[in-house]
């Protein structure tokens, strides 16, 4: 373990030796990957670091207590201070196995988020709007950027269907355990009777894929122009900037009317494209492994009903790692943190299994 810490601090002071390299400085591509590289290792050498500093003084303080101290309260002291160092490095030893995980490549990246309303109709419509700002708020706190890409909206305030981005460094890493169906219990708006009914929203968040991630032949596309629309179909503008791309090899189709420039809306709806067939090859892998797939709390299957918002008792259940939050207000509102803990320390104690 000491010596995988070691070679990880190595591999570190490299990196450090090469973005400070005139020659690299020249190049910022190689600059941005290196630079990158060095600040994914920075918590783990920061903990090897200290576990470092507390094994010497450790050492420093036998030192003094086997040399014999004639003065018994600055014994006592130093009997304080080494109890309490060993603690600490007993603490950092238990991190150490997570801190050598292998890292998901994908984790830094910005993601983009699909929302579509499944069972329920207007009620799952509705929920889906209330995920949306759910996830637009978590973004908000923790100061990532949302942009919507393409919405389908509902004449009372839902989304059939609706995919917005959230830029920020990390998002994929905490926002990956979202993807699933979202389970709804409560009394709908139009029910007169107060029967609670039980609606379903899909989620899927696709990890943000570059250009040179995905390689797209433009002869595969077949790109269509047409006019944007607002709720109900009704038509906000006679000019055919909404634009809908169809990805022949695989049968993708992605749309996007948002933004007023046809340019624009090609561009968002390219980021979604690259997505999605990043998205797809990544499934199919995971398919290939299924085993291991259903061991992964963030497996991603969409198929999978991951959790349930009670409106009428308060509370949210996830059904991945049986956790129970009766704060359903606080969590819509984009509280997430609590949640997100739990399926990260989940995931990561199934992944410790798999490598032990």
């Amino acid at each position: 373990m000491i010596e995988k810490l070691q070679a990880v601090e190595d591999k570190y002071l490299e990196l450090e030796s090469l973005i400070s390299d005139p020659e690299v400085l020249r190049d910022m591509g190689r600059w941005q990957r290196y630079n990158k590289e060095h600040a994914a290792l920075e918590p783990i050498i920061g903990k090897f670091r200290a576990y470092k500093k507390a094994c010497k003084d450790i050492e420093d303080d036998l030192e003094m207590l086997e040399g014999g101290l004639d003065d018994a309260e600055m014994k006592h002291l130093v009997e304080e201070e080494l109890s309490s160092l060993r603690s600490e490095k007993e603490a950092l030893e238990a991190e150490f196995p997570i801190l050598l995980l292998p890292k998901d490549p994908n984790d830094d990246k910005s993601v983009i988020v699909e929302i579509r309303g499944g069972v329920g109709g207007e009620e799952a419509a509705l929920f889906a709007g209330d995920l949306f700002r759910m996830y637009t708020r978590f973004a908000e706190k923790q100061g990532w950027k949302t942009d919507i890409i393409d919405a389908n909206a509902t004449g009372i305030g839902g989304y059939k269907e609706i995919s917005f981005s959230v830029d920020g460094y990390g998002a994929y890493s905490k926002l990956k355990y979202e993807s699933g169906t979202h389970r709804v219990q409560r009394v709908p708006v139009t029910e007169s009777s107060g029967r609670i009914h039980t609606s379903a929203v899909t989620v899927a968040v696709l990890p943000e894929a570059e250009e040179v991630e995905v390689e797209i032949n433009q002869n595969d596309l077949r790109i269509d122009t047409y006019c944007a629309s607002g709720a109900g179909g009704q038509y906000v503008n006679r000019t055919e900037t909404a634009i809908r791309i169809t990805h022949l090899p695989t049968g993708i189709v992605v749309q996007c009317q948002d933004e007023k420039s046809q340019l624009k809306n090609k561009e968002k709806a390219m980021r979604v494209l690259r997505a999605r067939i990043q998205d797809q090859a990544r499934q199919e892998q995971a398919d290939a492994v299924a085993a291991d797939r259903k061991s992964q709390v963030g497996s991603g299957d969409r198929s999978e009903r991951i959790r349930t918002y009670n409106f009428p008792q308060g509370r949210v259940t996830d059904h991945r790692i049986g956790l129970t939050l009766h704060k359903l207000d606080s969590v819509l509102d984009g509280d997430l943190d609590e949640l997100l803990a739990a399926l990260i320390t989940a995931d990561q104690t199934e992944k410790l299994k798999q490598v032990n």
